[in-house]
């Protein structure tokens, strides 16, 4: 029992929680996720189960898609509508000027990691900083923004947004800077990851459905589409299997090789000599 499980995240569970749930449904300690949702977040989680753990770095790294709902006039320290109100005010927000701020966001930028996440700043995660009262001098990662559009605007009460973001975007701090820039106050009310990578809401499956195994892994033939994919003999399986280094008669950078239409290994070019692959991630 092993492979992708695509999972829709409900509302008020943490990512650690759906993976216990299903590592008790299926009977399975070997399970990990590759992007943690918020506890108020739903949708896409993707879930790597047995020896497809070995894959979860690669998932991880892929883009995201969410849509997300700003409730205005209020400042939390949180960031979100779950946290302490610091701040009310009532909006003034004409709709063009929001649109004409979504758009300035596309692109690269440095993006403050809010207070209240598990990034770790000398060994601490940051959200014991907060909770102890503790200034802490939060980091700065460069994110892109490569895709963001206006869904729904309830004039100076609302928003909903979709955007397309790289790994490690925080779509809190995204609305946070998104709200000062508009000069208004905002935090995020909602929240669902409706895509990661090539994985859509559209084929995960709930936690119910899983309860009673209503359920299939994602086929490995539509994970890595930008690998190229190699169905292999039995002879040249040995090979792989023993973590040989072989010639690269694909002349690609990356390989996915398979056996009876499932993943046993993945290469890359190797450094040292162009003309051969090595393993990279082997199941």
């Amino acid at each position: 029992m092993q492979g992708i499980l695509l999972v829709d995240k409900p509302i008020n569970l943490t990512s650690r929680d759906v993976v216990n749930e299903v590592s008790k449904i299926l009977n399975i300690k070997k399970i990990g996720h590759t992007g943690t949702l918020d506890p108020m977040a739903t949708g896409v989680l993707v879930l790597c189960v047995g020896n497809y753990t070995k894959l979860a770095s690669l998932l991880t790294s892929l883009d995201k898609e969410y849509v997300a709902t700003v409730q205005l006039g209020i400042q939390t320290d949180t960031l979100d509508i779950t946290g302490q109100i610091l701040k009310e005010e009532a909006p003034k927000l004409p709709e063009e000027k929001l649109r004409q701020t979504l758009t300035k966001q596309i692109g690269e930028y440095l993006q403050e990691v809010p207070i209240y996440s598990a990034v770790k700043v000398k060994g601490k995660k940051l959200y014991e900083y907060a909770r102890n009262n503790e200034a802490v001098e939060l980091p700065q990662r460069k994110v892109c923004i490569k895709e963001i559009e206006l869904l729904a605007y309830v004039p100076n009460k609302s928003f909903t947004f979709r955007c397309l973001v790289s790994k490690g975007t925080y779509i809190r701090s995204l609305i946070r800077d998104l709200t000062k820039a508009m000069g208004v106050l905002g935090v995020m009310s909602a929240l669902r990851r409706t895509k990661q990578g090539e994985f859509s809401i559209e084929d995960t499956y709930t936690l119910e459905q899983i309860k009673k195994q209503n359920f299939t892994y994602m086929k490995d033939r539509l994970l890595f589409k930008d690998y190229f994919k190699v169905e292999v003999s039995n002879e040249l399986k040995q090979k792989i299997e023993n973590g040989q280094i072989l010639d690269n008669i694909y002349n690609q950078d990356n390989i996915v090789f398979m056996y009876n239409n499932h993943i046993i290994a993945l290469y890359q070019r190797y450094d040292k000599d162009k003309t051969k692959i090595k393993p990279y991630k082997m199941l």
